[in-house]
Parts: structure tokens; C-alpha cells; sequence
């Protein structure tokens, strides 16, 4: 793994600080990480978990909003926010530890939704995440502070006063180190005794309980991971765009994430990243067709349904595909000592 990273860092963020590659390469690069952070944080849900959450876009926009008037009032201020309080340079500081508390701001505001969601089984969860993605864009639309339906904007300062005090493509850097470590913590967690409860609550809720399984306590913290993993997304999201209104969080931006996480494959990390770099750059291609690329997408999920109902990588991941790269990649020591042994149980 360690080598993996090395190479992704060489073949991604070494040339955007050398220049070799050019602003708008950059950009869909960014995207493509911060997509990964979406799609692999709700398949944590959607996929190993087996609930329904339909509303993801909005605590990306909470983590979106924190992180972009936390870093504005700090290091920029506004005539809304008041003079900033801290010097430029601090931004290189401010702005990781805001992405941070767009995280934790979106897992909080998840714990307003998984508290009633949870102590129910069935599609609870869809219809509530679904109103509360409503809730959060209404709200905000109402905001005058930080807004309102005209959005939020200065972020560009910021990452610009970043660059002045240490030249070297931050947002670059932090989307790298953000996809990294959602992959690493979200495979560390599926391949733990934990992230197996998590597993065992798709497979069977009843029988996950009687096997002395806390449901609603393995529930709880996986939602609440995801949560505060698309809000750390939509930091990173504001901070690239540098403009951030509540109709970009809409269930329009949820149900593009869904595409991407059924696309790759339901329970597999692989996959979600595969599908949003793919749906990302082909987004991108299609961005001539304007609002009929909108049109293109949904039938994209209804050919998926048809034709590849479990998804381009099904639950599988690539080392189940390479077997040779489970030495890049790593796998979980149970799982070496079932194929040594045969699938014996000692």
C-alpha cells in the first residue's frame, strides 16, 4: 500500500507542482478525488451496510458551508463576517483544520438523522435522508449570513493565499491526501472485526442481533463516518469551485453520486473509485450537451439496472481480480490463513 500511494502521489501531484500539467487537467483531477470521497463513503452505507441513504448531497454541503466560512472569517473576512482575524499565511493551517470541521460538522448534523432513522428497520432511512437533503437546501436558502440563495463565495482567496506563502498546488495535495485516506480508512474499517458486523447487519439484521451484534450502534457509526467523510468532500469541493450555492447540493448532486456508487458495484471499494473517475471524466466530455447530459445519466443507471445489476466490479475488489496485486494492496490475515488452510476452520 505504502508503494501504491508513492506512485499515485508521483503520477498526480508532482506534476501539478511541476507544471506538466495544465490548470484544467488539474481541476478534473480534483474532482475525480473529491468524487471518490463521495462514492466510496456512501457505498460504506449503501453497499456493506445494505441500508438506503438518498440524501448524501447534503452533508457534503454542510461540510461545503462550514469549511468555507470558517476559512473566509479566518483568513479573508467579508462585509457579512467582519475583517479576518488571522494573517494570510495562516491559511496553509486554517484550511486543513476546516476541512476537518466540515467533517465533523456533517457527522453531527448525520446524528440528527440517524438517531430517529435507526431505531426502525426498512427504508426509513431513504425517505428521511431524502427530506432532510430538502431541509438543508431550504434552510440555506434562507441564510442572508452566509448567502442565501446567492451563494457563498471568496474560497479563491483563500487557496490563492495558500499558494503565496508556500508555492506548490495545495488543493492538489489535500484532495490526494482526502481520497487516500477515505480509501485507507474505509478498507481498514470493512476489513476489521467492526467493519464485519457492519457486513453481517446487509447480510442478516436478526441474525447479526442474536449473534450479539449492537445494530444500532454499528449503524450509528458507519452513518456517521460517511457523513463526515462528504462533508470533508464538500470542503474540498468549495475550495476548488470557489463559489458554493444550495442548489448545487440538491438532490440532483445525491442521485449523481448514487449513479456512481451502483456503477462500480454495491460493497466494493474498487469499483467506486473506477466509476468516479469514470463518470467524472465523462461528465466532463459531455459537458457540451449541457442540461441533456442530465438526461444521459439516469438512463445510464437504467441500462445499469437492465443489463449489470450488481455493477461494474459486482463486491468484488481488484485483488480479487489480480490476485497477484494482494502484495500492493494487502488483505486481511484471515483471509490468507481461509485459502492456506482450504476453508477449514481451526
Amino acid at each position: 500500500m505504502p508503494a501504491l500511494i508513492g506512485v499515485l502521489f508521483l503520477a498526480t501531484v508532482v506534476p501539478s507542482g511541476l507544471g506538466l500539467y495544465n490548470p484544467y487537467i488539474q481541476l478534473v483531477l480534483i474532482y475525480i478525488g473529491v468524487n471518490i470521497v463521495l462514492t466510496v463513503s456512501l457505498n460504506l452505507v449503501n453497499g456493506y451496510m445494505g441500508e438506503f441513504s438518498v440524501g448524501h448531497a447534503a452533508f457534503m454541503g454542510v461540510g461545503a458551508y462550514v469549511s468555507s466560512v470558517t476559512t473566509v472569517a479566518l483568513v479573508i473576512g467579508n462585509p457579512r463576517l467582519g475583517g479576518p482575524l488571522l494573517p494570510e499565511a495562516s491559511s496553509l493551517v486554517v484550511f486543513p483544520l476546516s476541512l476537518l470541521l466540515g467533517g465533523v460538522a456533517a457527522a453531527v448534523f448525520g446524528l440528527l438523522v440517524a438517531i430517529p432513522s435507526f431505531r426502525v428497520r426498512g427504508d426509513y432511512l431513504a425517505i428521511i435522508t431524502l427530506a432532510v437533503n430538502f431541509i438543508f437546501k431550504s434552510l440555506v436558502e434562507n441564510l442572508d449570513v452566509i448567502g442565501g440563495p446567492r451563494g457563498f463565495l471568496g474560497m479563491t482567496r483563500v487557496t490563492s493565499a495558500m499558494g503565496r506563502a508556500v508555492d506548490v498546488p495545495w488543493t492538489m495535495i489535500w484532495a490526494f491526501v482526502a481520497t487516500v485516506g477515505t480509501v485507507y480508512v474505509v478498507h481498514s474499517l470493512v476489513n476489521s472485526t467492526f467493519g464485519k458486523a457492519i457486513v453481517a447487519i446487509r447480510e442478516d439484521e436478526i441474525a447479526a442481533e442474536l449473534m450479539t451484534v449492537d445494530t444500532r450502534r454499528v449503524k450509528v457509526v458507519a452513518f456517521l463516518l460517511s457523513c463526515g467523510l462528504a462533508g470533508v468532500a464538500g470542503g474540498l469541493f468549495a475550495h476548488v469551485l470557489g463559489f458554493i450555492n444550495p442548489a448545487g447540493f440538491g438532490i440532483l448532486k445525491s442521485t449523481e453520486v448514487l449513479v456512481m456508487v451502483y456503477l462500480g458495484g454495491m460493497g466494493s471499494i474498487t469499483g467506486s473509485v473506477l466509476s468516479a473517475a469514470g463518470l467524472t471524466v465523462l461528465l466532463e466530455a459531455m459537458r457540451p450537451l449541457h442540461v441533456f447530459r442530465w438526461v444521459l445519466i439516469p438512463l445510464l443507471l437504467i441500462l445499469l439496472m437492465r443489463f449489470r445489476p450488481t455493477g461494474l466490479m459486482g463486491s468484488r475488489e481488484l485483488t480479487d481480480v489480480f490476485p497477484a496485486l494482494r502484495r500492493w494492496f494487502g488483505r486481511p490475515p484471515e483471509d490468507e490463513h481461509f485459502e492456506h488452510t482450504g476453508g477449514r476452520v481451526s
